[in-house]
């Protein structure tokens, strides 16, 4: 398999801008790429998809576990000529789920980017550093922003003299047709369309200039193993009595319902993978938009509002009166829904932006969503659903494998709004790892900022489909 991990020596060196050069080099020259991401992030993956048109997998060891890890790189990679992965913050950072875990989870060659604007013979001692902590790791270095020749020779010299010199594989000069522009959030998004169709075949063309291409694609892969994982199959009762049962790939399928997912501009962070279990356990998938659309689809057993830019499209979402009215009508009547981040936003009386103007939106939960400068909440949560659709599944599984130890939710949250104290009748579905409440029940709509990944958990996709079926979309 031809394959590595794009990483850097921290955020900001420019491993996006490297990765995406690499794959659009790579694509021109007739080759499958098949794109990968390296922990939570929803921008870059829309990014790889621009380039590749091929969807973007997130890798994420701490939600998902090993073992889903390395199915899902194997499973996407296998028809794939090449697999692609970008790595996270700096290629150490994160523990479990730094890039460097991965890399070593999948026997991955890592590619080193290092931003060497305001630098140039101390690039030595950085690349020598990385060589110490882990010898075997960093199988190529690229240097990016490269200001003239003069300063790669600097550069280069410096390596040929305290490094193995045979890690450097090009460079990318410093070049503004390069640079991705960023919001709140992060980067902007592909249908934002922050590199156009110009600007991505400059920096192809880069690549393809000034990088061995040929020297990367023969880098190998270490061998892996994938474990027998414990089996989590959802047709365990409630109550733990009937034990669990082996299936080929871990899933059943379950009652089938069909489930809208909200997917445009405004709400446009899903994990794939999550949609494809749902897909495996028998869930039809439907997309409508609550910016365009009046209603929502027909015929739809749940509603799954994921997270994105509400408040970017504040006022069209708060002037589209007709969808408002659907959903509120689907959630006032007990239909499922289930909503993350910026869709639970969406629910709430409204969005203060920071313009501070106030934007009425569905209004189920009573409180209101405010927009802040400052990042309100950053970091990955363990939770233990106590109430609402997952807490039946997780206390009878829990039950079964108590022996084993049957995995929490976990999921990321990442976010710049805050709502107002949710009144206390209004109740909590989550409890956190260190004991505060999250996420909020009314009827059959569970809204919360955690955006969960099911690759560890597909008990919970199980539970969710049988919650909604019984519900039918007028409560149980």
């Amino acid at each position: 398999m031809k394959t590595f991990l794009i990483a850097g020596t921290q955020s900001g060196v420019g491993k996006t801008t490297v990765a995406l050069g690499i794959m659009a080099a790579l694509k021109s020259k007739g080759l499958d790429v098949q794109p990968f991401k390296c922990g939570p992030d929803f921008i870059d993956p829309t990014l790889h998809h621009m380039v590749t048109g091929r969807m973007s997998r997130n890798l994420d060891i701490w939600m998902c576990g090993e073992n889903f890890v390395k199915e899902t790189f194997f499973d996407h990679a296998k028809g794939a000529d090449i697999a692609v992965v970008e790595g996270v913050m700096g290629l150490f950072d994160g523990g479990v789920s730094s890039s460097a875990s991965l890399a070593r989870c999948l026997g991955l060659p890592v590619i080193l980017v290092i931003d060497v604007r305001s630098m140039a013979e101390t690039v030595a001692a950085i690349i020598k550093g990385f060589e110490v902590i882990d010898p075997d790791l960093v199988q190529g270095i690229i240097l990016n922003r490269v200001g003239s020749r003069r300063h790669l020779d600097l550069l280069k010299n410096a390596i040929v003299r305290h490094c193995n010199s045979d890690l450097f594989l090009g460079y990318l000069p410093r070049d503004q047709w390069f640079e991705i522009p960023s919001r709140h959030l992060g980067l902007f998004m592909a249908n934002d369309a922050p590199l156009d169709k110009k600007a991505v075949e400059r920096l192809s063309c880069a690549v393809s200039d000034f990088i061995d291409l040929e020297r990367l694609m023969d880098l190998q892969i270490k061998p892996v193993k994938i474990k027998e994982p414990l089996n989590l199959d959802c047709t365990i009762s409630e109550t733990g009595g009937d034990g669990p049962k082996n299936n080929n790939d871990g899933y059943t399928q379950g009652h089938e319902i069909t489930i809208g997912i909200a997917r445009d501009e405004a709400f446009c962070f899903y994990y794939e993978d999550n949609l494809d279990l749902f897909r495996k356990m028998g869930a039809r998938i439907t997309e409508f938009s609550p910016l365009s659309d009046t209603a929502i689809p027909d015929g739809i057993d749940a509603i799954y509002l994921g997270g994105g830019y509400p408040e970017l499209y504040a006022e069209r979402l708060s002037e589209n009166h007709e969808m408002l009215n659907s959903i509120r009508d689907w959630s006032i009547r007990g239909g499922v829904v289930y909503a993350e981040c910026g869709g639970f936003m969406y629910l709430t009386q409204g969005i203060e932006g920071l313009d501070q103007k106030f934007y009425p939106m569905v209004g189920i939960y009573p409180v209101r969503a405010k927009m802040n400068y400052r990042l309100s909440a950053l970091g990955y949560r363990e939770i233990e659903p106590v109430s609402g659709p997952f807490a039946a599944m997780y206390k009878g599984l829990r039950t079964a494998f108590a022996q084993h130890g049957i995995p929490r939710l976990k999921g990321h949250e990442f976010h710049y709004s805050t709502i107002e104290e949710m009144p206390p009748e209004v109740d909590r579905t989550f409890r956190l790892a260190d004991g505060r409440f999250s996420g909020y029940l009314i009827k059959n709509t569970l809204g919360s900022y955690i955006h969960i990944h099911f690759g560890n958990t597909p008990w919970a996709v199980r539970r969710f489909i049988e919650f909604s079926k019984g519900a039918g979309g007028h409560g149980i």
